[in-house]
């Protein structure tokens, strides 16, 4: 089943988080998994709210992988256990997962190497070079010997200056354009629906890589979808569905701030 493959990949994907040293946000995580696993007809029923059935069943689903322990919850996000990781790596597929959930069935420990592998960050911090501990008594010990201490602190002096290239991570790769098309273009002085106007163009933040438009709308409901490079040939709607149904919102009137993150494929409002 469908939401079963989904299940497997909300863990793989928390396992890959944890792995590289990051936390997940829970809607991250499963628009993901509803990417790699797109809905069918059915599922892709709006129930009231205009939440997908597949989505909402989805994310009842995942109180199981709580339950068994697997993953936890919190404001700061959703996280993969040590159980979690053993589930991940035993199970290949949705079926044998969901086998492991209904039967509660103990999961296989993993592998020592598994085991003693550190998520990224944590290993970055380790190599990170360091000061031997007892460089002051060298120092202190040396005064009759001064060449050596000269020579010992420009070896040092240089490491800090490494670390920051070692975090430096690469920007993600970004379309040329996006645009929310939808039914508040009017408002701005463009035509509705038409994702080539420059009215409803988003604009890039390199801070953290989201696209942001920021306008002033009078009191009312919206629908819109993200339009990329000024085109419906791709284009996004709610949860990051690709041609998935719109975004909609029920606006008191007011400045309204979006933000398009590309890579979850969906739409915040703030």
């Amino acid at each position: 089943m469908s939401i079963d493959n989904r299940l497997k990949a909300v863990l793989d994907g928390l396992a890959k988080a944890h792995q590289e040293g990051t936390t997940a946000g829970g809607s991250a995580v499963l628009a993901e998994a509803i990417t790699a696993y797109p809905f069918d007809e059915r599922e892709g029923e709006l129930l009231s709210g205009g939440i997908p059935r597949g989505h909402k069943a989805l994310t009842t689903a995942t109180s199981k992988l709580v339950k068994a322990g697997w993953i936890t919850k919190g404001r700061g996000g959703w996280k993969i256990t040590q159980e979690g990781l053993a589930a991940s790596a035993a199970f290949p597929d949705g079926a044998s997962l969901a086998a492991a959930l209904a039967s509660g069935a103990p999961v296989p420990p993993l592998p020592a190497e598994a085991k003693a592998r550190k998520p990224r960050a944590a290993a970055n911090a380790a190599q990170q070079p360091k000061r031997p501990a007892d460089a002051p008594k060298v120092a202190a010990a040396s005064a009759s010997a001064p060449p050596v201490v000269t020579e010992a602190a420009p070896e040092a002096a240089p490491a800090p200056a490494e670390v920051p290239a070692q975090e430096a991570a690469p920007s993600f790769p970004q379309p040329d354009a996006v645009a929310l098309a939808g039914n508040f273009a009017a408002v701005l002085g463009a035509s509705d629906w038409q994702p080539e106007v420059e009215q409803v163009q988003m604009r890039l933040d390199p801070s953290d890589q989201l696209w942001k438009l920021e306008v002033d709308l009078p009191a009312g409901s919206y629908a819109y979808k993200a339009a990329i490079n000024r085109s419906w040939d791709e284009n996004y709607g709610a949860y990051g569905q690709r041609d998935g149904a719109n975004h909609e919102i029920h606006h008191a009137g007011g400045p309204v701030r979006f933000h398009y993150d590309h890579r979850t494929k969906d739409v915040s409002v703030h």
